[in-house]
């Protein structure tokens, strides 16, 4: 991927989301970019051979986990990651130039978590319309269905709205990271900086199940970046587990711990072994 040969990528659309702003971090010119209204859609474009690779959403600093990207990497049709991209993320007011009532804004529910400061001080009686995307609400906005929206600059200068107030969120801080899926059989190489992700699957639910996966990393020193646990969907209280490690599966502390894991574990499912943005 650090090559301009021509590629597709399919991303969180519609244009003007946060989503496109980090896709534009790894892309040429001369890639050809496909926004999609939803996470599932824009890696069904990659399964389907519509697209080679997507940008999608898969944590934010403060909001947490992006949940609908995890359940697609650990129990959709295999993807495995090629990239990561992380992007500062600060969020605006927007709205039609002039319009000085605003009774409905939209947004994506995880721009709204982190405004709710500036909303409860300067709009406590407006009514919050959850959207796909930031980018989707600001859309709407231009169309007139919605007084205002919580968006990038970037969607005002999209969509042709007026920016109302700037670096609204509460944290001035947040940070969203990215996944850039593609179908599996190429890792990239080493770099000596990277992060290995999976999906971890237990036989039987039992006392000590996560420990005993943590101290097959422990021993070997690898150190964990991120664990988070979803439901299997199979009965209440079974869940698999979505973890990513420092280092490349061709490590030998990495591979030989994901090795072990599979004579303890009923599945994992590899996610990709790539480099890790710095912060």
């Amino acid at each position: 991927m650090s090559t301009c040969e021509i590629h597709r990528f399919a991303y969180l659309g519609p244009v003007g989301t946060f989503t496109e702003a980090a896709l534009k971090k790894i892309t040429c010119d001369s890639d050809v970019l496909i926004p999609f209204a939803n996470v599932t859609a824009a890696l069904n474009a990659v399964r389907s051979g519509d697209a080679d690779y997507a940008l999608v959403p898969i944590e934010n600093s403060v909001e947490g986990v992006v949940a609908r990207t995890l359940d697609e990497l650990a129990t959709g049709d295999a993807l495995t990651i090629a990239a990561e991209v992380i992007l500062p993320v600060v969020f605006a007011l927007l709205a039609k130039s002039g319009n000085k009532i605003i009774n409905r804004i939209g947004t994506h529910p995880h721009a709204e978590s982190q405004c709710r400061s500036y909303i409860a001080k300067n709009y406590p009686n407006a009514e919050i319309v959850p959207t796909n995307s930031t980018a989707a609400a600001a859309e709407l906005v231009s169309k007139g269905e919605l007084d205002a929206a919580i968006a990038s600059n970037v969607a005002a200068e999209h969509f042709g709205l007026e920016v109302i107030a700037e670096d609204i969120g509460d944290n001035s801080g947040a940070v969203t990271r990215f996944i850039c899926a593609q179908k599996p059989g190429w890792i990239p190489e080493p770099t000596g900086k990277d992060r290995t992700s999976m999906a971890i699957f237990i036989d039987i639910d039992h006392a000590g199940a996560l420990l005993e996966i943590l101290q097959v990393f422990a021993k070997r020193n690898v150190n964990l970046t991120f664990i988070q646990s979803r439901p299997t969907g199979r009965e209440l209280g079974h869940y698999h587990f979505i973890i990513d490690v420092e280092g490349h599966i061709n490590d030998e502390a990495v591979g030989s711990s994901i090795a072990e894991l599979r004579g303890i574990c009923d599945d994992i499912r590899f996610l990709g072994s790539y480099p890790r943005e710095a912060q």
